[in-house]
């Protein structure tokens, strides 16, 4: 896992030298250096303003004593999306902009939540319908028991 990671890593670095050579380039070197420093400075405004939105809906529903839901997975993402528009190079400004616009920030979470569930073998949750549920404590750890009736299975992938 690790050496996968430092290869993805290179790699996305080479792409952004590669990148932003071009558009030197095209568009002369001091030019690319104002397009990246104003990158930078709408990558920390677009931070600020998202992030205290997301930051709010979060307390709003920890107020509400509710799961924090899609509020969460877009706190993590106006997060995500921040670093990789402050950092320099035009790649991860495009792929930080998909994450911090509320239009755009939908489908990287959805995109994101299918990578995960297909990492993990699930395309979709069992949903059971509860009747009662009871906690047995084991010497290995406590075990949940839901009686109930299932209403719709998930598939595992191999």
């Amino acid at each position: 896992m690790a050496h996968r990671v430092r290869v993805v890593a290179g790699l996305w670095a080479l792409a952004e030298v590669v990148v932003f050579a071009v558009v030197a380039a095209w568009i002369g070197v001091g030019w690319t250096l104002l397009a990246a420093l104003a990158t930078t400075v709408l990558g920390w405004t677009l931070m600020a303003r998202q992030g205290t939105q997301a930051l709010a809906d979060l307390r709003e529903r920890a107020l509400a004593h509710r799961p924090p839901g899609s509020a969460g997975a877009d706190a993590g993402l106006v997060a995500v999306g921040g670093v990789l528009m402050v950092l320099p190079g035009f790649l991860g400004d495009v792929v930080g902009l998909l994450c911090l616009l509320p239009p755009t920030r939908p489908l990287v979470r959805a995109a994101v939540g299918r990578g995960l569930a297909a990492k993990l073998g699930v395309v979709r949750p069992v949903r059971v319908r509860s009747t009662r549920v009871e906690t047995f404590p084991r010497p290995e750890g406590p075990v949940r028991v839901i009686e109930g009736e299932v209403a719709g299975e998930g598939h595992l992938v191999r």
